[in-house]
This record gives structure tokens, C-alpha cells and sequence, in this order.
């Protein structure tokens, strides 16, 4: 699995850093290639090019607004979990950390650093699109 973990201090407050990241919708927004369907718990965020792609089912388990969140990661191709967390800083802003544990089925350990790497990417420019609204 690769372990990656996001942190960021937006000049926003906690409350508006905790809806515009678990706006599970608007991740289809800022992801290449995806559209992300919402059924209560749970969502699916669909990658695909023309008939080529992917389900990346999820499930929140944990839900403490405006504070943290857990989801764990259900699907045939994609398993894992992903941590969010906002806390309050003293200047009215927030601090988010974004942690997630995430393995692409079929790929071998020793592809693992590329994982790391490529998931690292995606989930930094993710999460700074999704702060910037």
C-alpha cells in the first residue's frame, strides 16, 4: 500500500475547509477522467476513457463534522481507507491533513514507489483544487 499524507493551512476556516472537502460530488470536478456518484454512506468515483475504466467504491465509516472522517476504500481494483482531519488554528484559519493508504490491485511490490509517487501526485493536486473552491 502506499501511505500518502496532505497538509495544508488555507486561509479558510474549519468549517469551510470541512465542506469543500467531503463535497463527494465535486471530486468529479477536480479529478481527470472522473465522475463521482453519492448514495447516502456510500459513493463510487468512476474513471474512465470511452469504455475504458474503473470503480472506486467508498464508504465513509467514520463521520465527526466538522472535524474528521474516515472512508474506506471497497473496490474490486482500488482498497485502502483515507483519513481527513481539520482542526482549528489560532488565527481563525484551519490545518487539514489528508492521509490515505491506498493499493491498485494486480500492481507488484516492486511497483509500489511508482504507486506512492503517482498516488502522492493525485491526491496533493486534489486536495489543493478542492481548497481553492
Amino acid at each position: 500500500m502506499a501511505l500518502i499524507q496532505v497538509d495544508r493551512d488555507p486561509d479558510l476556516t474549519p468549517e469551510q475547509v470541512w465542506e469543500r472537502v467531503t463535497d463527494w460530488r465535486r471530486h468529479g470536478d477536480v479529478v481527470p477522467l472522473t465522475r463521482v456518484t453519492v448514495d447516502g454512506d456510500r459513493f463510487t468515483a468512476r474513471t474512465a476513457l470511452g469504455p475504458l475504466g474503473f470503480d472506486d467504491v467508498m464508504e465513509v465509516v467514520s463521520w465527526d463534522p466538522p472535524r474528521r472522517c474516515r472512508i474506506e476504500k471497497r473496490g474490486r481494483l482500488v482498497r485502502g481507507w483515507a483519513e481527513i482531519d481539520v482542526r482549528p488554528r489560532a488565527d481563525g484559519g484551519a490545518h487539514l491533513t489528508w492521509r490515505e493508504d491506498v493499493h491498485v490491485r494486480g500492481v507488484p511490490r516492486f511497483l509500489a514507489p511508482l504507486e506512492a509517487s503517482a498516488g502522492r501526485l493525485l491526491f496533493t493536486r486534489t486536495v489543493d483544487a478542492l481548497l481553492a473552491g
